[in-house]
């Protein structure tokens, strides 16, 4: 990345659930997951909280045996990554991977651009792992939107949302000293507890994810309700 002194506003962006509509993937991965290590699958508000925080803290969180975690986290990325049991939203007939059952918010292309000849720094910042995060990215064209694509580590020792944050604003050379801002951009708590445990506020998406109240309670700067609401969103936070 090209080395300034300018400040720099820094938008840093949720994938699942803010820029892309991804339960279906998700969640019949997790599905075949459960299956594989035969324990019975949870209700469908529970699988729907398992988008947002890293998969093991989610399979962790619905009591899944120490002895079985490794074997469920291995067919969730099994499915999720490589193996085509999922109908194409895009090509109907054929089967992909669950992380390209997966599809752009209407309107995001446009909102980035928008953002991104305003010379605002566009980076996503997911909890999803990087090398998972990267082909659904290349798949829809969001790496040519942003300015780097930054996600958890595989080897479990960059899980948490902060952690993937302060990674991500290492890899951009952010520099608070220098006058650099940051607002982060998410649908879940996660997204928010993240922020805020950096020193950033987060604007929330009530689009995605996020149950009943969730973003209010954790303390999202702001709430938009709409895709089309981003763009202005943004510019007004770092308007103030």
């Amino acid at each position: 990345m090209t080395t300034t002194t300018s400040p720099r506003n820094v938008v840093l962006l949720d994938l699942d659930g803010t820029l892309t509509k991804s339960d279906p993937g998700i969640l019949g991965s997790v599905v075949k997951a459960y299956e594989t290590i035969g324990i019975p699958v949870p209700d469908d508000a529970e699988l729907r909280r398992f988008i947002g925080p890293a998969i093991i803290q989610s399979f962790r969180r619905n009591h899944i045996p120490d002895d079985l975690l490794p074997k469920a986290v291995d067919a969730y990325r099994a499915y999720y990554s490589t193996i085509p049991a999922f109908d194409d939203p895009q090509h109907p007939g054929d089967k992909v991977p669950g992380q390209f059952c997966n599809g752009l918010y209407a309107g995001i292309p446009e909102q980035l651009a928008s953002l991104k000849d305003a010379g605002y720094l566009l980076a996503v910042a997911t909890a999803k792992p990087e090398y998972q995060a990267m082909p659904v990215c290349e798949h829809f064209g969001i790496d040519a939107m942003v300015d780097g694509v930054y996600g958890a580590s595989k080897d479990g020792s960059r899980i948490d949302k902060d952690q993937v944050i302060r990674y991500a604003c290492r890899s951009i050379a952010f520099d608070a000293s220098r006058g650099d801002q940051a607002l982060m951009v998410g649908d879940r708590w996660t997204d928010v507890d993240g922020a805020k445990t950096c020193g950033f506020d987060c604007l929330g998406c009530r689009w995605g994810y996020a149950e009943t109240g969730e973003l209010e309670s954790h303390g999202a700067v702001r709430i938009i309700d709409h895709v089309d609401e981003l763009g202005n969103a943004v510019v007004a936070y770092f308007s103030r």
